[in-house]
């Protein structure tokens, strides 16, 4: 048994960063480094209907061209004008301009407490879904570095921090922006991105429930 959950902890560290990866630009990369392959490994070590989503989101990724999965990238994420899935935690928290800046200052505080520094040499806010999904990588993995029988002290503040982050910050907005990606997608692939992140993410929070 105890094989079986550190198995599927680690999965769900590997997952968080194969999403996370999903949400930059897409590339060769992708096919080259069997990102699929992995997710679909990490998927099914987790739970049997997230493994159906994650060949789904390979076969969509296969089947369509590069060019077109840029062009839509850029549309759903980048602009020109006003991009049609937000990537921001901020725009999705509140219709308050002023206010998106106390909300990126908000993750900014929980990043802190995580110990997770956003690389000088990312350019993009700190508040983007795929800086989130690296941080929720980075709060399973300190899950899962507390020893069984060790100090239970830091498995109380790991626990804490990964249900405050998941309940109550990217839980609050991830189904609005799975649901504006979904509409605004041209491609299988994004509207497959969109249904495996949001059902993840679902999962995470159930689980944090339980600590």
């Amino acid at each position: 048994m105890t094989d079986y959950v550190n198995g599927k902890a680690g999965a769900r560290e590997d997952l968080s960063r194969f999403l996370a990866a999903c949400y930059y630009e897409p590339s060769t990369d992708f096919s080259e480094e069997s990102l699929f392959d992995s997710m679909l490994a990490a998927a099914s070590a987790i739970d049997p209907d997230l493994a159906e989503r994650a060949r789904k989101l390979g076969a969509a990724f296969a089947a369509q061209d590069m060019q077109t999965l840029l062009v839509d990238h850029t549309a759903l994420f980048i602009g020109p004008s006003q991009p049609r899935a937000m990537p921001y935690a901020s725009f999705w928290l509140t219709d308050d301009q002023s206010g998106r800046h106390d909300a990126t200052m908000a993750v900014l505080d929980l990043y802190a407490q995580g110990g997770f520094d956003v690389s000088e040499e990312l350019h993009e806010l700190p508040d983007h879904i795929a800086v989130e999904l690296e941080f929720l990588y980075l709060l399973i993995f300190a899950q899962n570095q507390v020893p069984i029988g060790g100090n239970m002290f830091d498995l109380v503040a790991a626990n804490a921090l990964h249900r405050r982050f998941v309940i109550e910050h990217l839980g609050t907005w991830i189904d609005a922006f799975a649901a504006a990606v979904k509409s605004g997608a041209e491609t299988a692939f994004y509207r497959e991105l969109a249904e495996f992140t949001e059902r993840f993410v679902r999962m995470e929070a159930d689980l944090a429930r339980r600590h």
